[in-house]
This record gives structure tokens, C-alpha cells and sequence, in this order.
């Protein structure tokens, strides 16, 4: 009866924990994609439209023109973008400087033309309507 009983804990705490994984990788998936878009509107010089895109915490943080102004500036030494590609992705629900919530943290491996090896990252959120919206971006 015991062995029987701890049986389906392990069941149990391994069907848990796959569906878990399960959701957290589709999350992953659904944020790496929104991150794609959010670049590809930066990629085309619309700056002002991706601060727009962006979550209400991003812009609560970062004023439009300093958002622009900043984006003009980094393109403008790098180039244009020839190529990028996901590199990692990762869920979480806590982020140093910034509040609780749902995060996908997405790394890509980017070539601009003046940068031949850069690697952007891009953290979307769980926004307040519970969409998925860019509330960071690093470029190194």
C-alpha cells in the first residue's frame, strides 16, 4: 500500500512538473516571437513605434524621445542588421530592478554591419492585460 501511495506522489509530482514545463516553454516560444517582431519594427528605423509596442513598464521607465534618441545613436554605430537568430530563451518570474511577474528573458546572436557579433537581449512581460510586450532591451 505504501509503495503503492508513493507510486502515484512520483506520478503525480512528474505529470506536475512536465505541464509546468510544458507552459512555461510555450511562453518562452510565444515571448521569443513577440521579441522578433519588437526588433524587426526596430530594424526598420520605427523607433517610435516600438516604444509604443512596448509594456506599460517599459515606457513608465523610459521617456519616448530618450527611447528614440538612444536607438538612434546605437543603429547608427552598428548598422544595419544582416542577420539574427534566437540564442537562448528563458522564464522567470522574478528579475533583479524589476517587479514580480512573468518574464522570458531572449538572448539572439545578431550581425550588423558595423558589428559582427552582438548579442541583443530582449525581455518581454506579461503585461497588465495579460499580453505579452517588450519591457527591456540590451545590446552588447
Amino acid at each position: 500500500m505504501v509503495r503503492r501511495t508513493v507510486a502515484v506522489l512520483v506520478l503525480m509530482i512528474v505529470l506536475f512538473a512536465g505541464s509546468s514545463f510544458a507552459d512555461e516553454s510555450k511562453k518562452e516560444k510565444t515571448a521569443a516571437k513577440i521579441a522578433e517582431k519588437w526588433l524587426t519594427i526596430i530594424d526598420e528605423g520605427e523607433y517610435g513605434v516600438s516604444w509604443e509596442a512596448a509594456s506599460d513598464y517599459f515606457k513608465s521607465s523610459l521617456p519616448k524621445e530618450k527611447w528614440i534618441s538612444s536607438l538612434e545613436g546605437i543603429r547608427k554605430m552598428f548598422g544595419n542588421m544582416l542577420s539574427r537568430k534566437v540564442a537562448s530563451t528563458g522564464f522567470f518570474t522574478s528579475l533583479p530592478g524589476a517587479p514580480d511577474g512573468e518574464y522570458v528573458v531572449v538572448t539572439f546572436e545578431t550581425v550588423f554591419e558595423k558589428k559582427k557579433s552582438a548579442i541583443e537581449t530582449v525581455t518581454p512581460m506579461k503585461d497588465k492585460d495579460g499580453k505579452w510586450r517588450p519591457s527591456g532591451y540590451y545590446i552588447k
